[in-house]
């Protein structure tokens, strides 16, 4: 039994050598292993990368294939043993996608490598802050879609209201828009909206254009002008009407104080002072020709002596430097 079981053993090696070896004594091809030169397969747009495509073993010369999806890519021949390296240029999102290789030789029909699936590490574009209308009714809830059409994902998305988070961070797993729900209550819930947009590509962070919205029934905007201009009637009324009480009714009064004039166009005294013997005269206007001015003295009687004060004659000077006589009395 442990003859038959060395026995055993010796022909399975014997065999693989077999299997290794051709007749004329050259190698078998072994599968290719298919991989990237800069050592990861996170790509940018516009950007070159190496594969490199080796077999361990097998005869050259070797031919190299590598293909995308199906589609033939490119082709090398080798003399040697050294790997076969593939330049490509990643210059739009449709270069990403599953490579593999594939060897031969004069012996051997092919053989393939496993495949590599290229990311495109693509810059975080300006998200798009956006709603289906911007005129909007008091009560309505409003609708509010961000998003940004280049980036990795997941993406996430947080909007705003002026500087205020109005949501929870939105991850989409998808190039989908998130989307958020605004009640619109006053003047004030009309705007400033912005939303952020966020990912893992060194942690880049954009943020949207501003979005306002423009209430239907009704102007937030002229309230302000409209409660102005009210201040300012307001105001100009009580100015006119102070003015009346303190400037138009007293001038009133003092020309119908003096509005009573002579013949001669001298005004008249109505009142006199009570203090006895003397009497107040008015004012006399400039006399431009040799004349006499005729003026009216009060005269009061004594209520203690029951008797007539006296009354005081005065001259008057005309304004030519002639002086005229003495006034006769005018009782």
């Amino acid at each position: 039994m442990y003859f038959l079981t060395i026995l055993l053993f010796s022909y399975f090696q014997v065999s693989q050598q077999i299997q290794n070896a051709t007749a004329d004594g050259r190698e078998i091809l072994s599968n290719p292993i298919l991989t990237p030169v800069q050592g990861t397969l996170e790509v940018m747009l516009n950007q070159n990368v190496s594969l490199s495509c080796h077999s361990d073993s097998g005869s050259p010369p070797l031919k190299y294939t590598l293909f995308k999806a199906s589609q033939k890519v490119s082709t090398l021949n080798k003399t040697d043993l050294m790997p076969a390296l593939f330049n490509l240029t990643i210059n739009s999102a449709s270069d990403v996608g599953e490579y593999k290789c594939k060897v031969e030789n004069e012996i051997h029909g092919g053989k393939y490598s496993t495949s590599l699936n290229f990311m495109l590490k693509e810059p975080l574009s300006k998200p798009v802050l956006h709603s289906p209308t911007s005129q909007v009714k008091k009560g309505q809830n409003a609708t509010l879609s961000c998003l940004s059409e280049k980036g990795n994902l997941p993406i996430t998305y947080t909007f705003f209201k002026g500087k205020q988070s109005i949501s929870r961070p939105v991850k989409m797993q998808k190039k989908e828009a998130a989307v958020t729900f605004v009640l619109i209550n006053s003047c004030s819930d009309l705007g400033t909206y912005k939303c952020r947009a966020q990912n893992n590509f060194h942690n880049t962070t954009k943020y949207s254009n501003s979005f306002n919205f423009i209430l239907a029934e009704e102007s937030c905007d002229s309230q302000p002008w409209i409660i102005f201009l009210g201040l300012i009637l307001l105001a100009f009324v009580i100015g006119f009407a102070l003015a009346i009480r303190f400037f138009i009714i007293p001038s009133c009064k003092t020309e119908k104080s003096t509005s009573a004039v002579s013949s001669t166009g001298l005004p008249l005294t109505d009142k006199v002072e009570e203090s006895e013997n003397y009497v107040t005269y008015t004012e006399i206007k400039p006399i431009q020709k040799r004349e006499c001015a005729v003026f009216s003295v009060s005269r009061r009687e004594d209520e203690k002596e029951k008797r007539e004060s006296p009354t005081i004659y005065s001259q008057v000077v005309v304004r030519d430097g002639i002086q005229a006589g003495p006034l006769h009395s005018l009782e």
